[in-house]
C-alpha cells in the first residue's frame, strides 16, 4: 500500500483512534460499547456503614438473671447442705436407718429432677429402675462391709444394664439409646454416688470428711447463688444468668469455712487439710451447678422445649452434692488415710 492511497475502511484502527482524541472526557460504554453503564448511587453520609460481621454472626439473647429465684435455688442447697451435714452427725452403729431415710428421699429428688432435665428414652421405666438401683445400694452400703465401693458398683452397672434393655425395646426408643447411653450413665451414678455418704459413715474419719466437705460445697453454692441476686457481674455468658463474682467469692468462702472447720476437728484434720477438701468440694460443686446452666442455655438455643421448672432449678444442686459425695470418699481413703 503506497501512503497516497485513501483509507477504504472508515472503522479501521487509525480512525478509532482519531475519534477518541476528539471526544477525551466521553466514557467508554458497556459491553463492546452496546450499553453505557449505570451510574453507582452516592451513599448517604448520614447513615451509618453496614458492619460485615453483622451479617456473619446473628444476634445473641441476653438472659436476665432472677434475684428471687437465685435466691431460692440457695436456700434450696442450704437445706440439701444441712440435711447432709446433720444426718451425718447423728448416725450410730445402731441408728442409720433414718440417715439411709433421708438419702433415699434425696437420691429420689435427684432421679426426678436429672429425668424430667435430661430425658432419656423410656423415662418412666428408666427412672423406677434407676430407684431400684438406688434403694438396694443404700442397703448395701448400710449393712456390707465398712468403707468397701465394690458392693455399690454391682447396684450400678445392674441398674444401667436393664435401664440400657429397657429403652432398646421399643422401636422409637432404640434409635435414641444409641445416642443418650452417656446420658442414662450419669443419671445412674449420680442417684447411687449418695449412698456413698453411708458407705462413709461406717469408717472412723468419714462423718467428719463429709460435716467439711459439705460445708465447702454448701457455703460455695450458697454465696454463689446470693451474690447472683445482688450482683451478677461479670457474666459468665449473655445465654446464661450466672455472674462471676458470686463463683469466685462462694469457692473463696467455702474454703475458708472448710479450713475454720478443719482447725477444730480431730487429728488428722488440720486447717491446711480442711482447706484442701473444702476447695476440691466447693469446685466440683461449681463444676456441676455451671454445667447444668450451660445445658439449659444450649437446649434453649436449639430450640428444645424447657423442662419442668422445679425439675430444671434444682439439678444444679443435687448433682453438686452427688459429685461431693464421690469426692469426699475419694479424699478419706486417698489424702486423709
Amino acid at each position: 500500500m503506497f501512503p497516497s492511497m485513501p483509507n477504504e475502511d472508515p472503522w479501521d484502527a487509525e480512525a478509532s483512534q482519531q475519534v477518541a482524541r476528539m471526544t477525551p472526557g466521553r466514557q467508554k460504554a458497556g459491553v463492546y460499547s452496546a450499553v453505557p453503564d449505570e451510574e453507582e448511587p452516592k451513599p448517604d453520609p448520614a447513615e451509618p456503614e453496614p458492619d460485615p460481621e453483622d451479617d456473619e454472626f446473628e444476634e445473641i439473647e441476653f438472659v436476665p438473671v432472677r434475684a428471687k429465684l437465685s435466691a431460692a435455688i440457695g436456700g434450696f442447697a442450704l437445706l440439701l447442705a444441712t440435711a447432709l451435714i446433720v444426718g451425718s452427725l447423728v448416725t450410730g452403729p445402731g441408728a442409720r436407718t433414718s440417715y439411709v431415710i433421708v438419702l433415699f428421699g434425696v437420691q429420689l429428688l435427684g432421679l426426678l429432677a436429672w429425668t424430667m432435665a435430661l430425658q432419656p428414652p423410656a423415662a418412666g421405666i428408666t427412672a423406677g429402675v434407676v430407684a431400684i438401683a438406688a434403694l438396694a445400694a443404700d442397703y448395701l452400703a448400710a449393712t456390707g462391709e465398712p468403707g468397701a465401693l465394690l458392693p455399690l458398683i454391682w447396684p450400678a452397672l445392674a441398674g444401667f444394664v436393664a435401664a440400657m434393655i429397657a429403652q432398646v425395646i421399643r422401636a422409637e426408643d432404640r434409635q435414641r439409646a444409641k445416642d443418650t447411653w452417656r446420658t442414662t450413665l450419669l443419671i445412674v451414678a449420680g442417684t447411687i454416688a449418695y449412698a456413698l455418704l453411708i458407705t462413709l459413715t461406717r469408717v472412723p474419719l468419714g462423718s467428719q470428711a463429709i460435716v467439711v466437705c459439705c460445708v465447702g460445697a454448701g457455703t460455695a453454692l450458697v454465696i454463689a447463688r446470693l451474690a447472683d441476686a445482688v450482683f451478677p457481674k461479670p457474666r459468665i455468658a449473655l445465654q446464661v444468668p450466672r455472674g462471676a463474682t458470686g463463683i469466685v467469692l462462694g469457692a473463696m468462702l467455702g474454703t475458708l469455712a472448710a479450713s475454720v472447720l478443719g482447725s477444730y476437728l480431730v487429728y488428722p484434720f488440720t486447717p491446711t487439710k480442711g482447706a484442701v477438701l473444702g476447695l476440691i468440694a466447693a469446685v466440683a460443686a461449681h463444676l456441676i451447678d455451671l454445667a447444668v446452666n450451660f445445658g439449659e442455655a444450649g437446649r434453649r438455643l436449639a430450640g428444645d422445649a424447657p423442662t419442668f421448672w422445679l425439675a430444671r432449678h434444682m439439678q444444679g444442686p443435687l448433682g453438686g452434692f452427688a459429685l461431693t459425695a464421690f469426692v469426699t470418699y475419694l479424699s478419706v481413703h486417698w489424702y486423709l488415710t
